[in-house]
């Protein structure tokens, strides 16, 4: 995973601004205007929408060193998600202008812009073949494999992922339902390839 201070986008110019945001809370609803664009300095921040039945659905998470807001703040329309700390978050805020300006002033910022965008893209493209040739079972150790290498640490059991994601969010990052990810975390679980404990998981083979 990514430190901020090793990002390319770690120095947002004078203007930017720390801001914290508690655990659980809405960092900004879908819809709303796209007049700021955010640094990630700690904690993780999910990205959702709402299914017309009120559903959530997990789309993305951001840690540190990574951005949020920037597609809106690009095109200038309203946001398309929602973004929620998971965690306590502290972020590094700047207005839409002043990350054009930053931009414009610093092509290299521009060009990691570019490669992140890319990189995201190849990653919606991928999970949605996934999501259209493997199982349940196969789309959820794939996420489990995603989530140990972006946030997992070594212990003497395996790999622990430290981001609690719940099973209504793993079956939303999955497109599946809970009781079918519950199933395949207990088959996992039994080829003892993971083991589990409250909002916790370890990849043991």
């Amino acid at each position: 995973m990514t430190d901020a201070a090793d990002s390319p986008f770690r120095d947002l110019g004078p203007g930017a601004v720390t801001r914290r945001y508690a655990a659980g809370a809405a960092m900004f609803h879908a819809g709303d205007p796209s007049d700021w664009v955010a640094l990630v300095v700690r904690g993780q921040v999910k990205i959702v929408e709402q299914t017309a039945d009120s559903r959530e659905v997990l789309l993305a998470v951001r840690g540190p060193g990574q951005l949020i807001g920037e597609l809106s703040a690009i095109d200038g329309e309203p946001r398309s998600a929602s973004a929620v700390a998971i965690d306590d978050v502290e972020v590094q805020l700047v207005d839409a202008a002043g990350f054009h300006a930053h931009l414009e002033a610093h092509p290299a910022a521009a060009v990691a812009l570019l490669r992140m965008l890319t990189l995201r893209l190849r990653d919606a493209d991928r999970k949605r073949v996934e999501f259209s040739s493997h199982d349940v079972l196969g789309r959820v150790a794939r996420r489990l494999v995603e989530l140990s290498t972006e946030y997992g640490t070594p212990d003497a059991s395996g790999v622990r992922i430290t981001l609690p994601l719940t099973q209504d969010e793993l079956a939303s990052y999955t497109a599946s339902s809970r009781e079918a990810v519950a199933k395949a975390l207990r088959t996992l679980r039994d080829r003892r390839i993971i083991s589990t404990d409250r909002r916790s998981i370890v990849v043991t083979d």
